[in-house]
């Protein structure tokens, strides 16, 4: 399984991807916005991880534009994002869903609790 971490934070990078190898799980990392869609335009990803606060577009602007792109290419399958922060308000939450996200991972988090999250839709 192929999974986008959209991630600024190089060490987080490096834990999650981590993690995810352990599992077999294959991880591209990008650090911002233009590298995501760029990403999700040319790959092939079975989920998406996404950093919400990131530097030039945050995590909602990308999804949103996740979503159109998938919209205007006509793809019917949208691919899973779950959003990962340490932003723990409700309305974030929220605001997740509201923009298309499928799931939300507050920081810090397990191992485990980020598979528990990944197999709700990929496994």
């Amino acid at each position: 399984m192929d999974i986008l971490l959209v991630e600024d934070n190089i060490l987080n990078q490096k834990v999650v991807s981590f993690n995810l190898k352990k599992y077999n799980y294959s991880v591209t990392a990008v650090r911002d916005g233009i590298e995501a869609l760029n990403e999700i335009k040319t790959g092939n990803y079975s989920l998406v991880l996404m950093d919400l606060m990131l530097p030039g577009m945050n995590g909602y602007e990308i999804t949103s534009e996740i979503r159109k792109f998938e919209k205007s290419a006509g793809i019917e399958k949208e691919v899973p994002i779950i959003a990962i922060t340490a932003n723990t308000l409700d309305n974030d939450r929220e605001k997740c869903f509201q923009v298309g996200m499928n799931e939300y991972l507050s920081k810090p988090f397990t191992a485990e609790q980020l598979i528990e999250k990944i197999r709700l839709f990929i496994d």
